[in-house]
């Protein structure tokens, strides 16, 4: 699978089967699930601790590192993946709501080469 070639349909479907299979659903309640995600987005975020923002692009493109990060990267969509199974949530209208959320929140002529939170445009 590659992100060109998948849907978020077939990606939730193989996550979706992936869990049965196990019978892991009765487990992954959203409480867990929301847990567990949280839980393995600082196994990813460890990978950058203590690292300027400069040399966290540098972890990112160490070969030896890059294939951890990318383990703990799908972690982490394969949880979220889960939640929106175990809640009905459509992934793909929910990103897309909120980009429309963040669009009005953070106007391009105000937030172009920003970081600040949108109460400070």
């Amino acid at each position: 699978m590659e992100d060109a070639q998948t849907t978020f349909a077939e990606v939730k479907e193989k996550v979706m089967a992936f869990a049965r299979e196990r019978e892991w659903e009765q487990f992954h309640a959203p409480k867990n699930l929301s847990m567990a995600l949280a839980a393995e987005a600082a196994e990813l975020m460890e990978h950058f601790l203590w690292v300027s923002s400069e040399e966290s692009r540098n972890v990112s493109a160490d070969p030896a590192k890059r294939a951890k990060i990318a383990e703990e990267l799908a972690d982490v969509i394969i949880y979220a993946l889960e939640f929106a199974n175990a809640t009905g949530l459509d992934a793909a209208r929910s990103i897309e709501a909120k980009m429309a959320a963040n669009a009005q929140k953070y106007p391009v002529e105000k937030a172009r080469g920003r970081a600040v939170k949108y109460t400070e445009l």
